[in-house]
């Protein structure tokens, strides 16, 4: 098997050199790129497997360079963005990011993303059944099972699981989420997200107040495990 090819684009030396050796160490290769412009050319030269772009470079802002990557490349692309970045996240996720990581990150979570990032990209669109612990969907059929018995959900609901259980792993807004379910004109009503969600939890988690499938990414959205 060939060995993913890993893009870098981020201005800070020390974090450069981190990543490399975490994703060499790994069995990935890397390209490393210190500017926008540096980046995408790098990019079109040589399409990597996963972009890891910095929000803030020192010549285009990583927004920029996400608009201009995500006008041909469809590869997963991880922003790295600060801590209190929260903002910059939503409207990159927004955009077409696929995932993000705030800085300082751990290694392993970085890791897990990567992989996380890099199956989803493997797996076909077209698969029907999913299956998550003890719990199954069935996109063809539109049922939701628990250990055979069937679990009975609203349109919605359903509606929002799919949307779910078809980005698993990746981060999805708030203003994603209710686009997709309920329509543009309900972008900003996060209170509707909220009781649908907790909704949901009571029907599919064994503990909804520690829920392990919809996971709260504070301020940003949800990500589905």
């Amino acid at each position: 098997m060939n060995k993913p090819e890993i893009l870098i684009i981020d201005d800070e030396p020390q974090i450069r050199k981190l990543l490399q050796i975490a994703l060499e160490s790994n069995d990935m290769r890397v390209r490393q790129a210190s500017t926008g412009t540096e980046g995408l050319h790098m990019a079109t030269a040589h399409t990597p497997d996963l972009i890891l772009l910095d929000i803030g470079l020192p010549d285009h802002s990583g927004h920029e360079v996400l608009r201009q990557l995500r006008q041909w490349c469809s590869r997963p692309i991880v922003m790295l963005s600060v801590q209190d970045g929260e903002q910059d996240i939503v409207q990159a996720l927004d955009n077409g990011a696929t995932d993000y990581l705030s800085k300082p990150f751990r290694t392993g979570e970085l890791l897990a993303r990567i992989r996380s990032c890099l199956r989803r990209g493997e797996v076909g669109t077209t698969d029907a059944i999913f299956t998550f612990g003890d719990l199954q969907m069935d996109l063809e059929a539109h049922t939701v099972k628990r250990a055979g018995a069937v679990i009975k959900l609203t349109s919605t609901e359903y509606n929002l699981l799919s949307l779910f259980v078809r980005n698993e792993g990746k981060v999805l807004t708030h203003r994603h989420i209710l686009r997709e379910v309920w329509g543009i004109g309900y972008q900003t009503e996060t209170q509707y997200l909220r009781v649908f969600v907790a909704q949901l939890r009571k029907k599919l988690e064994q503990d909804p107040t520690r829920p392990k499938h919809i996971i709260t990414e504070s301020g940003v959205g949800y990500r589905f495990c």
